[in-house]
């Protein structure tokens, strides 16, 4: 079973916003950071953002795998295409988290890490839309 901030859309809607806001902020502190040429400053806070991403978006990412999709199949199996694409999306999130933390590992920063932090904001925006789409009680 899902909590019921999962099931209220204004609720799942606002942990959305607040999480991504947050990533698109520290994002573009990062980009500043590395543009200013503050390497030490931005590796830190590179990986300040990844945590930010795992604990966040990823974290939601999994109780909504192990309950909220889970109950909307149930509830109604026609959406069941819908959850498999959105599925996907967070295993793309958690793709492009790994390689951003394997980058870090191997080479440092570099203007492939912000890409991929800027990737995960698209990914998520797109993927926030479709989701309030398949939510119930969701006006279109």
């Amino acid at each position: 079973m899902s909590g019921p901030a999962l099931k209220d859309v204004d609720s799942h809607t606002a942990i959305h916003e607040a999480a991504l806001n947050e990533a698109i902020e520290l994002t573009t502190m990062l980009d500043n950071l590395y543009r200013d040429n503050q390497q030490e400053k931005a590796l830190e806070l590179a990986y300040v953002l990844v945590e930010q991403w795992e604990t966040r978006t990823l974290a939601h990412a999994d109780s909504e795998e192990e309950g909220l999709y889970k109950d909307l199949v149930e509830e109604n199996p026609e959406i069941n295409d819908d959850i498999v694409a959105l599925t996907r999306d967070h295993d793309l999130l958690r793709l492009i988290v790994k390689a951003i933390k394997q980058e870090l590992a191997e080479n440092r920063m570099n203007d492939g890490v912000i890409q991929r932090f800027q990737s995960l904001i698209i990914v998520d925006k797109l993927h926030n839309v479709k989701e309030m789409d398949v939510l119930p009680d969701h006006e279109h």
